[in-house]
């Protein structure tokens, strides 16, 4: 396993993080250990988990996969062998059933979903706490483009961070970070950050993956220059790029057979590009899982690869793609499709 520092900090992260949002949903217990004991062993110290998942977000399920890593916890005691990352719901998304839906990164609703988030874990304090969404009005899950609210009423970053540099001086977190971010929204965060002498985010988890590599754009230089680095997820756009969803196919317990409202990864170019993706892998004797999560891994400015699975065989072959070495001949295919079919998923 390889490691990487977590931000400006003296944390060494695994280069691959074990995403966990599948537990309480499609995994049970029983299985979230079993992934556990596999990732625990390949030598994954990072695992990454949120007040809101699993997801899809339903009142029933709420918050079920931090108390079964807080189960796995009391169970095993290695709580001192992870380093524990999780996440505070913003506004909107659906989830009226998470504090009455008027969710605000004030001091009410952080103070509240972190003593919470404490409680299910099992746990003192969590390694990295993130803000999951912007709470303003901006371009993230799926939207490329920004359209402006001039009347956008949302909880000034001064107030955030203040109340997290408060956290951070109680124990209760030692680092912070940000996910699903702009770069308005990260440089904002940083610079106030500096200036006021509040934490400092070491992290920002967004899309990324061969359909979707916009992080490039913007993001890419102020994860490096800035050490912000990227938390990749949904480095398989959903599992589209394993090549389990070609030509239509459905496979019973696929994601995207189970649950509608994940469409970002289905529009016709997006369709035409994984399985371009997908035949080079093949064309190259490689698993097309494997291709791009060491795609994704192998980026300068990504800090861990955030992998998920549900049954253990996908999650040694997301495992094993860390042994993966792309060639530049595969390297100079990839970035073909890419010219020619950029950024088909939003």
């Amino acid at each position: 396993m390889e490691y990487r520092k977590l931000g400006r900090t003296d944390l060494d992260v695994s280069a691959l993080c074990l995403g966990t949002m599948t537990w309480g949903e499609q995994n049970t217990q029983d299985e979230a250990f079993e992934q556990i004991k596999l990732a625990k062993a390949s030598g994954i110290n990072f695992i990454d988990t949120a007040e809101m998942y699993p997801v899809p977000p339903r009142p029933e399920t709420y918050a079920a996969t931090e108390r079964i890593i807080g189960n796995w916890f009391r169970a095993n005691g290695d709580r001192d062998d992870w380093v524990l990352a999780s996440k505070v719901a913003g506004p909107g998304n659906g989830i009226s059933h998470i504090r009455d839906g008027q969710l605000k990164h004030n001091r009410q609703h952080i103070v509240a979903a972190l003593d919470e988030s404490l409680k299910r874990l099992q746990t003192d304090r969590i390694d990295l706490y993130q803000l999951h969404w912007p709470e303003r009005s901006t371009n993230f899950f799926g939207k490329l483009g920004y359209q402006h609210l001039a009347n956008d009423l949302f909880t000034p970053l001064e107030e955030t961070l203040e109340v997290l540099d408060e956290q951070v001086r109680a124990g209760k977190i030692r680092h912070i970070g940000l996910s699903n971010e702009t770069p308005w929204g990260t440089m904002k965060f940083l610079q106030l950050a500096d200036s006021r002498g509040w934490p400092r985010a070491v992290s920002i988890q967004n899309p990324y993956n061969l359909l979707n590599r916009s992080f490039e754009v913007g993001l890419a230089e102020v994860a490096i220059r800035e050490q912000c680095g990227l938390l990749a997820y949904s480095p398989l756009a959903f599992g589209m790029l394993s090549g389990k969803y070609e030509n239509g196919a459905r496979p019973e317990k696929g994601r995207l057979t189970l649950f509608s409202r994940f469409a970002r990864y289905s529009n016709s170019q997006t369709v035409a590009a994984c399985s371009r993706y997908v035949q080079l892998a093949k064309a190259h004797g490689l698993a097309p899982s494997q291709m791009a999560l060491a795609f994704v891994t192998r980026q300068p400015f990504v800090t861990s690869n955030i992998i998920g699975a549900t049954d253990l065989v996908q999650l040694q072959s997301n495992l094993d793609s860390l042994q993966l070495e792309l060639s530049d001949e595969l390297l100079a295919a990839i970035e073909a499709i890419h010219q020619e079919q950029p950024n088909p998923a939003p």
